[in-house]
């Protein structure tokens, strides 16, 4: 089966936001009144839970704070979120968080081949419309026919909720589809989906287990930021073309000699 579609994670996989929505949740933080402030090695530990009013809540829970306390404090959680939220767009709108190499040129090969695009995301719609009008314009909306965002299922990544809910939209079975993804949370959500998946690691995930990928790059690469070594090999050039990918999804769906 050829590819039908292609689904995007956006943090970390379309454009690296996560230093900025480090900074969007320290100054949302300010407006509340609260001397809390994230540093980068704190975050990356947060990063672990997906969702933000999630990552909010178990930093609470870490504070060992009394028990009216912390029930206080997680009352606000969605007020400080939504705080957080239109700060993000802001620093967004300004210029924040450039795509990633590859991104662009991919999903312009795809959408000229009349593969399908998606978004498979745990952050918020809003982000998600924010980064997409900031960095292809507004008209770029419409390019994805599947937008699943964390808000709109039971259980966010790694449980494949958010996948399934993208590929019923799509109306397309898993094997038709490749994801895109940056962290192990995410891999394990494609993965127990049935996708194919391509991981393409930040700073921020650097070190997780990927064993389980499809295909591991640095990037998808570009002509101004070529693949190298192993991962052009793996992609064969100096970034991941569309024709190159089908390849690859064709060869892994083929079964094996007994």
């Amino acid at each position: 089966m050829s590819i039908k579609a292609l689904i995007f994670d956006v943090d970390g996989t379309i454009a690296d936001t996560e230093e900025t929505h480090r900074q969007s949740f320290n100054a949302a933080f300010l407006e509340h009144g609260l001397r809390w402030e994230w540093s980068r090695d704190e975050y990356a530990e947060l990063l672990r839970t997906s969702g933000g009013k999630e990552r909010i809540a178990v930093y609470i829970e870490s504070l060992e704070l009394g028990l009216q306390e912390t029930a206080q404090l997680k009352r606000m959680v969605p007020l400080i979120h939504d705080s957080k939220t239109r700060i993000y767009a802001e620093l967004i709108a300004d210029g924040r968080a450039p795509l990633r190499p590859g991104i662009a040129r991919l999903i312009g090969e795809a959408r000229a081949a009349g593969v399908r695009l998606g978004i498979a995301s745990t952050t918020t719609a809003a982000n998600i419309s924010a980064l997409i009008g900031a960095q292809f314009g507004a008209a770029a909306w419409s390019w994805f026919e599947a937008l699943a965002c964390g808000d709109l299922v039971a259980n966010k990544k790694p449980e494949p909720d958010i996948y399934i809910r993208a590929l019923g939209m799509l109306r397309l079975p898993a094997q038709g589809c490749v994801a895109f993804e940056d962290s192990v949370n995410g891999l394990r959500s494609a993965k127990a989906a049935g996708l194919y998946t391509v991981v393409t690691p930040t700073a921020w995930s650097e070190g997780q287990d990927f064993s389980s990928a499809d295909l591991l790059l640095g990037s998808l690469g570009d002509a101004d930021a070529p693949l190298a070594g192993g991962d052009a090999e793996r992609a064969g050039g100096p970034y991941l073309a569309l024709d190159r990918l089908q390849r690859l999804h064709a060869a892994a769906l083929r079964p094996t000699a007994a």
